[in-house]
């Protein structure tokens, strides 16, 4: 994974970390870096943060925690280069992320593309709590079709306050990106958002075999 680069892995790692844990832009940790002792270009610090968060979050997801069967689901908005595009994310009834996805356009097949990916990488859950959303109903209505034969349907509940929890990441991830410079990309922002949102499991302590702070068991992801 880090073979042929000019800085050793824990170096890379570190600037890693510092982009997906802190409200730093690329210049930011450039500097803080040369106050280290190491000299690193901006530049040479995005393209790495582009390159190593999927490997990341690829290892992650063979040692994410099971989550619980009831979810709450729901979407915010992230501009990208000027244009709104949006972040569907679900969490179960403790707190817990459940999955993430940023996608183009608002649409039911948008909300179907995040249902699936949700349940292939969390199984199926019992209920998934909503807001009026007529995407969302949608997404799990097809879903429910086409689980009909195996009796395995997901009982859809529409109760605004119980999506306070997933509510409450949309906040942070709005903070987030208000803190920095924004996306020109969306694939950069894709990638980006994925690393934020796999530290901030870390933190709520998701991960299997997780050592004592976030950094050390950040790093054991590209072990």
């Amino acid at each position: 994974m880090f073979k042929h680069h000019c800085f050793p892995k824990a170096i890379i790692l570190q600037v890693v970390y510092f982009k997906l844990r802190f409200s730093l832009s690329y210049r930011d940790i450039e500097e803080l870096m040369e106050i280290r002792g190491v000299t690193v270009d901006h530049a040479t610090i995005q393209r790495w943060v582009f390159k190593f968060t999927p490997l990341i979050e690829k290892e992650f997801r063979k040692r994410k925690k099971p989550v619980g069967n009831s979810w709450r689901m729901d979407e915010t908005y992230v501009k990208v280069k000027g244009v709104w595009r949006y972040l569907y994310r679900a969490a179960d009834k403790q707190g817990n992320a459940v999955d993430f996805l940023l996608i183009k356009r608002r649409q039911r097949m948008s909300a179907q593309s995040f249902l699936i990916k949700a349940i292939e990488n969390n199984g199926k859950p019992r209920v998934i709590n909503i807001d009026k959303s007529g995407s969302n109903s949608g997404a799990i209505q097809v879903y429910n079709k086409r689980a009909l034969a195996t009796k395995s349907r997901i009982r859809v509940r529409k109760c605004k306050y119980l999506n306070n929890i997933v509510e409450q990441d949309h906040r942070f991830i709005k903070w987030r990106i208000q803190q920095g410079l924004g996306f020109k990309e969306f694939e950069s922002a894709r990638r980006t958002l994925a690393g934020i949102e796999i530290v901030r499991m870390i933190k709520k302590n998701q991960l299997i075999g997780q050592d004592q702070t976030a950094f050390k068991s950040f790093k054991s992801l590209a072990a």
